[in-house]
């Protein structure tokens, strides 16, 4: 029976990493493959470390307080139990071992590509430290904003991609003109010569390109979206968590669909070498993930901690600013955006904002169901999120809502739906960058 349970986790599983194998085997670049083969092995190793050594140092963490209770089985017989907390630090030394491996074999090829690794490695372990730290010190939410931002330091100095953003379709008519001469050459507009008083613009040879605008002194401000990019993903993973399994999950089917885009522009022969360096990064974190996962899904018996929400989001935060499609990044995290801004007005104290928004359990039925805070209005919005005989508005967040709209759950099914959402929202990601975006800027 036990294994029945568990089959709607595994096939979600199977299904996120099946379009990154299938788009692998249409990849015609040797070199690539072949890198990808590596890393891939040194996945499958990360994978069988973590398995192994995170239940052989667990105690380590128990003996030295670093514990934690299961607060979404209040009420249950198992409420009391005590569960190492910080497990992440395990998973993240693994993929740093399994990442220097790959640098020794393939970093070295260039001085740029020795560069990328090791700010990678740097903003990546650097960002572990301090999430341990946070799991050890229990740091305020002010130093959790500003603790992403100086980890990011190593990789934004490392940075020397370009700073320029493709002007959208609807607006670059605005910039650039057919010439007097015809031939559909592009000329700049009035206002183009406007704009390139501050900025460089780029104009296609012929009308129907892209056009380019390059922020040139003002890449400063490119840095601090890259910034606050990280500092978002790092947020993100930490604030959508609470439930065995989701923390790791969410990261898994995450990386499993940047994965896969990654495989979808090798396969297109589209920015090798940024591809094939991003894929190397993900193949690793996606093997540790898993093995961490086996521990963390219900019922856990290892709490992923802060440590694990740092490394997974700065790890993406690395590769999608590294790998030069911050923009598609952004769309992998719908769900976390969703449950961002749903949170915005508890996070900001506009309304009651306890420190656990967790579900509770319901200890009669054994089910999950909405957390509510003290707060009653006749607004419609608030009408349709009360929950409970005394009319109170759910705790704003996207576990809470989902409950709230289909219904108690036990806690392996809410996560199951919960990552099976973020699945979708991956899959409607993709369809924004590669049909809408088309109509937006053009062939992408």
């Amino acid at each position: 029976m036990a294994r029945r349970r568990r089959v709607p986790g595994q096939l979600l599983v199977t299904a996120s990493i099946l379009p990154s194998l299938a788009l692998f085997g249409q990849i015609e670049d040797p070199s690539a493959r072949g890198q990808l083969q590596a890393s891939a092995a040194l996945a499958t190793l990360g994978y069988l470390a973590t398995t192994y050594v995170l239940p052989t140092f667990t105690p380590f963490l128990s003996r030295s307080g670093l514990t934690g209770k299961d607060l979404c089985k209040k009420g249950t017989a198992s409420a009391e139990k005590e569960i190492p907390e910080g497990t992440g630090v395990i998973a993240g030394t693994m993929f740093l071992i399994c990442v220097v491996i790959l640098q020794l074999f393939y970093g070295r090829d260039s001085s740029d590509k020795m560069v990328d690794y090791l700010s990678a490695l740097l903003s990546i372990c650097f960002m572990t430290f301090l999430g341990f730290t946070d799991d050890v010190l229990d740091l305020p939410w002010r130093y959790k904003l500003l603790l992403p931002t100086v980890a990011t330091l190593p990789l934004l100095c490392a940075y020397d991609g370009s700073t320029s953003v493709v002007v959208p379709r609807p607006l670059d008519h605005l910039l650039v003109a057919v010439g007097a001469g015809g031939g559909g050459d592009g000329v700049l507009t009035l206002a183009g010569r406007a704009v390139s008083l501050v900025f460089s613009i780029t104009v296609p040879g012929k009308l129907g390109g892209v056009v380019l605008l390059d922020l040139g002194k003002f890449s400063t401000a490119y840095m601090v979206y890259m910034g606050l990019l990280a500092v978002f993903c790092t947020n993100a993973v930490n604030i959508y968590a609470g439930i065995n399994g989701l923390e790791a999950g969410q990261s898994f089917v995450v990386a499993c669909a940047i994965l896969a885009h990654n495989m979808h522009e090798l396969r297109r022969g589209i920015d090798t070498r940024n591809h094939t360096f991003s894929a190397m990064l993900l193949l690793p974190f996606i093997g540790t993930t898993l093995g961490l996962l086996r521990y963390n899904w219900y019922p856990a018996r290892a709490f992923v901690g802060d440590t694990y929400c740092y490394f997974a989001g700065m790890t993406f935060a690395v590769v999608g600013i590294h790998g030069h499609f911050s923009k598609t990044l952004i769309l992998m995290f719908l769900p976390q955006v969703a449950n961002f801004l749903l949170s915005v007005p508890q996070l900001f104290k506009v309304l009651p904002c306890p420190r656990h928004r967790l579900p509770r359990m319901d200890t009669e039925k054994g089910l999950l169901v909405p957390s509510t805070m003290p707060y009653k209005s006749e607004f419609p919005v608030w009408r349709f999120l009360r929950s409970g005989p005394d009319g109170e508005v759910i705790n704003l967040t996207l576990i809470n809502l989902v409950l709230h709209v289909v219904g108690p759950l036990r806690e392996r099914s809410l996560c199951t739906l919960l990552l099976a959402l973020q699945a979708a929202s991956c899959g409607f990601g993709f369809v924004i960058r590669y049909y809408f975006a088309g109509l937006v800027y053009g062939s992408m």
